[in-house]
């Protein structure tokens, strides 16, 4: 269980001007160090208009975020915390109504996101609204096709709904968004 503590993070090496970017050092369980990014970006998809995407790890050869990799970080919860305290200070200094969403790159990482977020909820809920989103191809009414964008493939629309904090675990969230309480 990942608990979480907003006084206890690590030191931001880098903020870009417009807090999208930022950057701190983790210390691995085999005691090196890593560099974790943490990008914000506009969530591309219309139907998740107000939405910024989280992404956020090491930098690959290439200069991007590589989400895929595995590091065993000596406290994941001091990672999950830094990262936390720089996406709310984002939707802190953003007009109000933004979220901010998460996407596990596989279920091993969907996983530990609903249980980081189930584990501290009640903690978080002073701060945030957590909303689960699930993908869905609307049946025609016809009921024998299905809606399909211009290229002819399955339109796929996110479903978002309150944060169930009983939902099974065989059944997660495809993505998980949060915003700041009003």
């Amino acid at each position: 269980m990942t608990k979480l503590d907003l006084d206890s993070t690590y030191d931001i090496r880098y903020v870009s001007p417009d807090l999208s970017t930022f950057s701190f050092i983790s210390i691995l369980k085999n005691g090196k160090q890593v560099e974790l990014v943490i990008q914000i970006t506009k969530h591309r998809d219309p139907h998740l208009s107000g939405v910024y995407n989280l992404a956020f790890g090491p930098l690959d050869l290439k200069g991007e975020i590589d989400d895929k990799v595995v590091l065993k970080h000596s406290d994941l919860g001091k990672v999950f915390s830094t990262i936390m305290l720089c996406a709310i200070t984002f939707l802190d200094n953003i007009e109000p109504g933004i979220s901010i969403g998460i996407d596990g790159s596989n279920d091993v990482r969907a996983y530990l996101y609903h249980r980081m977020f189930v584990s501290n909820y009640k903690k978080l809920a002073e701060l945030i609204t957590t909303v689960g989103v699930d993908w869905y191809v609307r049946l025609l009414r016809n009921g024998t096709d299905i809606e399909r964008d211009a290229d002819s493939y399955p339109l796929f629309k996110p479903r978002p709904e309150p944060f169930d904090l009983n939902r099974a675990s065989i059944d997660l969230y495809r993505y998980y968004m949060f915003s700041l309480n009003e």
